[in-house]
């Protein structure tokens, strides 16, 4: 791969196959962990009134957490945004607004007494209808990448280093409006366009981890000291260093999934990562019940065991769950039925989070 300096030469090209890469998957797997384990903890922290030992672990991971992920659903876009229109639109946009509505009816579904109880049925309607604007809970992040897609396309003329600065600008300039998809997409853009935009620059570093792996444990090592100082220093809120933190934690996710993919340790974080849809999607569900049972029933006193429990439960649920659905012909809550295409369908696997 060709390398240069400057951002100006590193315009779009095309990254390996999208066909599936050992740490890719490891990488995502890594980050769908960190989300799952940020809506545990605080969720039973909140429910508690306490933190425990999780939270300096959340802490810890919030700088990268949604950056990597989303530079990671970045990355194969160089193969597939020049399709046309009606086939880009299926499988960027329909594709993830189909997970969406299913998944947000489904969560209103089960939270729906509970909104009644506190204002109205009516009201509850409402509630629902607005989540067609503005996004529902855990699930803003499958309705920011179809945004995300069809902005990078619409700029594909754009001279990419104008694009890219425009990005960090947003993210440094910390816009607050209330509305998440402006505000998130204001602090995240900036990382879904450099994975489309640096895809060579990232797998180049992926390839120099594998082959200095001792090199890479060091960085690693350092970056880790970096970042948690920078936390505990609440310096990592600064505009300037929370883009900095970004990407260098999106790198360290990215080498760490590489070590592992050589190592071939914990397989189960790669698995995770090739269906980190399916957790996404499901893992409210197992999550908030394990909450519930072990708080109301106090068999555990420890805050930071009972968030790690209920971390491991909404992992594990959301694949069971995942397991059931294929098992008693539910499969439409994770895979796209024929009649929701409007290109024609392929025969790869329709979940993943980018091509």
């Amino acid at each position: 791969m060709a390398r240069s300096g400057t951002i100006a030469a590193a315009s779009p090209s095309k990254a390996p196959s999208a066909a599936r890469i050992d740490w890719v998957d490891y990488a995502k797997g890594i980050c769908i962990v960190m989300v799952v384990m940020m809506h545990s903890v605080l969720g039973v922290e909140l429910a508690a009134g306490q933190t425990g030992f999780m939270h300096a672990l959340v802490a810890f991971a919030k700088p990268f957490r949604m950056p990597d992920f989303f530079l990671i659903s970045g990355l194969f876009l160089s193969l597939v945004i020049d399709r046309d229109w009606r086939t880009y639109l299926d499988r960027k946009v329909v594709h993830f607004a189909y997970f969406y509505v299913i998944w947000v009816t489904i969560q209103f579904g089960f939270k729906a007494p509970a909104f009644a109880a506190e204002t109205s049925w009516q009201h509850v309607g409402l509630f629902y209808l607005e989540s067609f604007v503005e996004p529902f809970g855990t699930l803003w992040f499958i309705y920011l990448l179809p945004v995300f897609f069809v902005v990078t396309k619409l700029t594909r003329k754009v001279p990419p280093l104008a694009v890219w600065l425009v990005a960090a600008a947003l993210e440094t300039a910390r816009i607050t409006t209330g509305w998440t998809v402006i505000d998130e997409f204001c602090a995240r853009f900036v990382y879904f366009y450099s994975g489309y935009l640096f895809a060579p620059y990232v797998f180049a570093l992926s390839d120099r981890a594998r082959k200095h792996p001792a090199l890479a444990l060091a960085a690693l090592a350092t970056w880790a000291l970096v970042n948690a100082g920078l936390v505990a220093s609440g310096a990592s809120e600064w505009a300037i260093v929370s883009l900095a933190l970004g990407f260098a934690g999106a790198c360290a996710i990215i080498a760490a999934g590489t070590l592992l993919a050589r190592a071939h340790w914990l397989n189960f974080l790669r698995f995770c990562g090739e269906h980190s849809i399916v957790i996404y999607l499901a893992f409210f569900l197992p999550m908030a019940a394990t909450r519930t049972l072990l708080l109301r029933t106090g068999v555990i006193a420890d805050i930071g065991t009972v968030s790690l429990l209920v971390t491991v439960a909404g992992v594990l649920g959301a694949l069971a769950i995942w397991q059931a659905a294929l098992r008693f012909n539910a499969r439409f809550l994770f895979e796209r039925p024929d009649a929701f295409w409007i290109a024609p369908r392929k025969t790869a696997p329709v979940l993943q989070a980018a091509e």
